[in-house]
């Protein structure tokens, strides 16, 4: 496979621990794994080894690039099965899950998934709107899955409480080959009035992680 130069060094995955109905869903998983190899970029997601969380990271390890998991303690029992991907963190709680996967990543990428992906997905738009990041936020929009969702989206843009330009922070495709052309391509902007906030401020995103687990 010819690789390809990418201006990302290590993306965010955010996907579901279920593998969902349609097996579109787990080949488009399979697909953007594929892809961050192609392009020389390494993983950093939930840490699972089932469901879509599983296939992906998979994908990316028998690629050869790293592969970094971030997973609660309470949760490896439920969402570990088997030998680990590559290296897992283990963080205390969910807030440390999300801000340690975040410091981490260049850029954001959500597969289907259910609760726990929209929750995340939503929290790294907003602090993109609130200017503590500029990193770019992709949807793997497969067979549709998120039309509803962007439809809401553009509702509250329409109903004032969206402005247009956080409207244009989302990125979304339906391929990821033509989703992470577009990420590659985005340019970040700003409302004219937004937070000064940084990294180092947000005090949930201040701390060790517990152990690490290399595999």
């Amino acid at each position: 496979m010819e690789e390809t130069k990418s201006r990302f060094k290590r993306i965010c995955v955010f996907c579901g621990s279920s593998s969902g109905k349609k097996a579109s869903y787990q080949e488009a998983a399979v697909e953007l794994g594929k892809e961050l190899v192609e392009r020389r970029i390494d993983l950093v997601y939930g840490g699972g080894s089932v469901g879509l969380m599983g296939l992906v990271s998979q994908a990316v390890h028998d690629g050869g690039r790293h592969v970094l998991g971030v997973i609660p303690r309470t949760l490896m029992p439920r969402e570990i099965t088997g030998e680990t991907v590559g290296e897992v963190r283990a963080v205390s709680d969910m807030h440390q899950r999300k801000a340690e996967m975040a410091r981490q990543a260049d850029a954001f990428i959500a597969l289907p998934g259910g609760y726990g992906t929209l929750e995340e997905l939503l929290e790294v738009i907003t602090w993109a709107q609130l200017g503590i990041h500029r990193k770019p936020v992709g949807l793997l929009n497969v067979d549709g899955y998120y039309n509803s969702l962007l439809s809401f989206i553009d509702k509250a843009v329409d109903e004032g409480f969206i402005s247009p330009t956080a409207r244009r922070i989302i990125v979304s495709a339906p391929t990821a080959k033509q989703l992470v052309r577009q990420l590659e391509e985005y340019v970040p902007e700003h409302d004219e009035i937004t937070s000064k906030l940084a990294w180092d401020e947000v005090d949930r995103l201040s701390y060790v992680p517990e152990s690490r687990v290399a595999t």
